[in-house]
């Protein structure tokens, strides 16, 4: 009986540290702010709504740095599924939560976010579903869409500059997935629209998608891509170091991009990338059985001949690297967790049980990168040698709508403290 009690009491505790850990990290949320002014310069997400991004300002030393961080959330191809898209946030304004939480690289506490804290963080929202390189000028009115993304990417900058973008002395360019795509795509305009004597440098974090073949042998991502690149216009908006000896549709993908980009560049990826496991190497139409569903799901789930696939992939990831990380000014941070962005959530930004490589978590190897304090550019062993890893495979959560009660960061957290509380009830009653 004793032990049973015991055992509660411990079970009980650790509940508090985790419900305690969770208030203290997960408590900013950020306003939204609407570039209506961009309307007018044909700035718009898919169904014609302004651009928007949520703003912290920076404080103390950080109040001339800035973070510009791009949403990430794939990308439509064709007109049926862009119809779709533009029915939610990820095509529309008007649908896109009013406050959205700020973790792990854009948290504002020291502790969790040592390098980038006091920054002014911003968060660039997604809506036009091409990595923000479209710009069609004809609007179709049978489906009034507008592929606009380009125009976007510069109405948000344009709208930051007054706003203290152009005193930056330090400035970061970053995205997750699509977002990181679109921080490599980006990164050296992004260095030519602020002042000669910034610091500029840019972070692709699970952006690095790669050229490849699926499981049954198809050039799935290779058509994918071509069919945005296409139906966005996104050609004269790749970048022209690029799209000047190759077909615009391979300057979609990173590996035919990055070996040009002059500016200081830094690679973050997992090498057995969740989303690309389950969306390039096995998409769905090259597993009409369903074979690889549980492995997809969990990489503990993976048969002896799945694991060869996804180490074959592994394989390709790093030829598809290799001359992209030439530049001795770039960063490479190649875990070999099974994930997807893990710059976005806390627990693989900067915690007590964040992933490392050579002994050194996300956060750090960042920001001493961007600080010239040391180099980074690692590449992990093969999986399952990197203990540290939480192989779990899921994207970050999507904060992005959870609209707080009342419209306080505080409400917020009184609520999760009294859903904490209720289960630390049934747990001491149970």
């Amino acid at each position: 009986m004793r032990r049973m009690v015991d055992s509660r009491l411990g079970q009980w505790l650790k509940l508090v540290v985790s419900l305690l850990l969770l208030l203290k990290t997960q408590g900013l949320y950020v306003g939204i702010t609407y570039v209506k002014s961009a309307v007018a310069k044909g700035a718009v997400c898919l169904d014609g709504s302004p651009p928007a991004y949520h703003w912290d300002k920076g404080f103390g030393t950080g109040i001339n740095s800035w973070l510009i961080h791009f949403e990430g959330g794939g990308w439509c191809n064709n007109v049926t599924n862009c119809l779709s898209r533009k029915k939610t946030h990820l095509g529309s304004s008007k649908l896109m939560g009013q406050q959205i939480a700020f973790s792990g690289i854009m948290n504002n506490k020291r502790p969790f976010n040592p390098d980038f804290y006091n920054w002014n963080r911003v968060k660039i929202r997604y809506c036009d579903g091409s990595s923000f390189t479209g710009d069609v000028q004809a609007v179709n009115p049978a489906t009034n869409l507008h592929f606009r993304g380009a125009r976007i990417w510069l109405a948000v900058i344009e709208d930051l500059l007054p706003k203290g973008l152009k005193n930056a002395e330090n400035a970061l360019l970053s995205g997750c997935s699509a977002g990181g795509l679109a921080s490599i795509l980006h990164c050296d305009s992004f260095r030519s629209l602020l002042p000669m004597g910034t610091t500029v440098k840019c972070l692709s974090d699970a952006g690095y998608f790669i050229n490849v073949r699926d499981v049954s042998g198809a050039p799935h991502v290779q058509t994918y891509f071509k069919e945005i690149v296409t139906l966005h216009g996104s050609a004269k908006n790749l970048p022209l170091s690029c799209t000047s000896t190759l077909k615009p549709s391979f300057c979609f993908f990173p590996q035919y991009v990055a070996p040009q980009v002059r500016t200081p560049l830094f690679i973050l990826n997992a090498a057995y990338d969740s989303w690309q496991i389950r969306n390039i190497l096995a998409p769905g139409n090259a597993d009409p059985l369903g074979v690889w569903k549980s492995c997809k799901l969990d990489i503990n789930n993976c048969s002896p001949l799945q694991l060869k696939a996804m180490q074959d992939f592994r394989l390709r990831f790093l030829t598809a690297l290799n001359k992209a990380t030439n530049s001795s000014s770039g960063g490479l941070y190649i875990d070999s967790c099974y994930a997807h962005c893990q710059t976005e959530t806390q627990e693989k930004w900067f915690m007590a049980d964040s992933p490392m490589l050579g002994k050194m978590k996300i956060a750090k190897a960042v920001g001493d990168w961007f600080y010239d304090r040391s180099p980074f550019h690692k590449i992990d062993c093969p999986y399952p040698c990197n203990p540290s890893c939480q192989n779990s495979g899921l994207a970050p959560p999507d904060n992005s709508e959870k609209k707080p009660p009342n419209g306080s960061a505080e409400s917020v957290k009184m609520s999760k403290l009294s859903c904490g509380l209720l289960m630390l009830t049934g747990v001491m009653l149970a």
